[in-house]
């Protein structure tokens, strides 16, 4: 079985090569994955197969890109209870907890959210992602919770795609980091690549990388002399790089608390609730949930938002910081 994505280029200024313009369109489908499709004859330019990748396009050039639906046995389901926020014919909005993975990835392969989709419905999801990313337009971290958008069709997906491609969906993020930001409101804009020493991890680039924009706000302080000072933060994205939020606090000198990845050596408090410093030490994730997710529905073209609290582990935390204060 397979889906067909019919295109039309129409741009009448330029020549442009094929696998940019279908990197563009779908920025979920990575280079790699669109060159593969080409290369296995999966891609006809005015009802004639092509096998460059590179092949330049002109307007009014038609495209069919053919993308085989994955094989079942790829992906085996998992029986997870889903926290479904919304759901209807074209998209689903799930509240993704945090320890799971977004899809199957290197060394894990059957306890993802994708097999948790599949074992939930696996008739209906969009496939432009790849074989191993039904559904996924977007992703958050392994341990981050919050809300991410699953596409069930390829319009949606499409549609959805473009919208973060121009940066137009509406993510809303809180986090507790440590100390207070100075200022307090503000922007941070900077390029965000990968770390030449860990290649696990990110760092903020001078001279590359990708234009990564994060908006923030501090909405509590938490200090005193029995506990380490805390700040309740406020990070609405322009942008969606890899790690962002983690990177530019650790980047301001404000580690996120629990982040394993850009971590702060915790420092003892003699006077400190032993309850809550255990709790401080022990959280076994990063302190980030992706609280609001807004964007214009695929087929409504209506604006939609969807909200979510802070899981138990965060909120409980929280009020032990507050009692504390």
């Amino acid at each position: 079985m397979e889906n067909n994505i019919n295109l039309i280029f129409a741009d009448n200024t330029t020549k442009e090569r094929v696998d940019q313009f279908l990197a563009k369109k779908y920025h979920n489908l990575s280079r790699s994955k669109i060159k593969n499709l080409i290369i296995n004859k999966n891609l006809k330019i005015n009802n004639k197969v092509i096998l460059d990748p590179s092949k330049k396009i002109i307007k009014g050039d038609k495209l069919i890109l053919t993308i085989p639906l994955p094989k079942k046995s790829l992906i085996k389901p998992y029986n997870f209870n889903l926290d479904i926020v919304f759901e209807d014919k074209d998209l689903m909005v799930i509240n993704k907890p945090a320890g799971i993975s977004m899809h199957p990835g290197a060394g894990d392969y059957d306890k993802t959210l994708v097999n948790a989709l599949i074992h939930y419905n696996n008739k209906n999801l969009s496939n432009v992602g790849g074989e191993l990313r039904p559904g996924i337009v977007h992703r958050i971290d392994k341990d981050t919770s919050g809300l991410v958008v699953i596409a069930k069709n390829n319009l949606s997906h499409e549609k959805l795609s473009n919208q973060f491609s121009l940066h137009s969906i509406k993510r809303v993020y809180q986090t507790l980091i440590w100390g207070k930001l100075r200022p307090q409101i503000g922007r941070i804009k900077t390029l965000i690549t990968r770390s030449s020493k860990n290649r696990q991890i990110m760092q903020v680039g001078f001279t590359k990388g990708k234009k990564a924009i994060t908006n923030y706000k501090t909405l509590e302080i938490f200090e005193s002399e029995k506990i380490p000072t805390f700040s309740l933060v406020e990070c609405k994205l322009e942008t969606g790089r890899t790690h962002q939020i983690r990177v530019h606090m650790s980047y301001k000198g404000n580690n996120i608390l629990g982040d394993k990845k850009y971590k702060k050596k915790y420092k003892k408090i003699k006077q400190i609730d032993k309850n809550l410093e255990k709790k401080i030490t022990s959280l076994s994730r990063q302190f980030l949930h992706a609280k609001t997710i807004g964007f214009i529905h695929p087929t409504t073209n209506k604006e939609v938002e969807f909200n979510s609290n802070l899981p138990n582990d965060l909120s409980i935390l929280l009020k032990m910081l507050r009692k504390s204060k």
